[in-house]
């Protein structure tokens, strides 16, 4: 097996596909503001720092990530009350209910995309990246 070859076709198809609209949408689900959005929905009262491990940037892309949704009246923060170092990042009322719209339109796409590749493909479409997300792990660690 060519694996030099198999890599060169491999990024060619990636790349068309980062090409793609609804790819875009799926990748600002997972990062940026939406990603930000869903993590503090499942981790209500977390810190900057903590959206800063989970997106795997930098607290200064958190900030402004931050700034954003608060000027819009999806987040509130506030001081923690038993240390005044830590702020606290919370959904508003108006943030949960986009997070949750936002999630059903991402869940309705990827179902659709799923259901495109039929029940045999999308499983092993599943199988294949849970097997190269352990593999990255486990290159990570080395």
């Amino acid at each position: 097996m060519d694996y030099q070859e198999l890599t060169l076709e491999l990024h060619r198809t990636m790349n068309e596909m980062h090409r793609g609209r609804q790819h875009k949408e799926m990748d600002g689900f997972v990062r940026g503001e939406a990603f930000a959005l869903q993590f503090l929905m499942e981790n209500s009262g977390s810190m900057p720092s903590d959206l800063s491990n989970a997106m795997g940037t930098t607290t200064a892309r958190v900030a402004a990530t931050l700034n954003s949704l608060d000027k819009k009246g999806l987040i509130s923060r506030r001081i923690d009350s038993d240390d005044r170092r830590r702020i606290i990042v919370e959904l508003t009322e108006e943030g949960k209910a986009f997070a949750r719209e936002r999630q059903g339109m991402m869940m309705a796409q990827t179902e659709k995309m799923l259901r495109s590749l039929g029940e045999e493909d999308a499983q092993s479409y599943i199988r294949i990246l849970k097997k190269i997300v352990g593999a990255t792990k486990a290159n990570q660690n080395n």
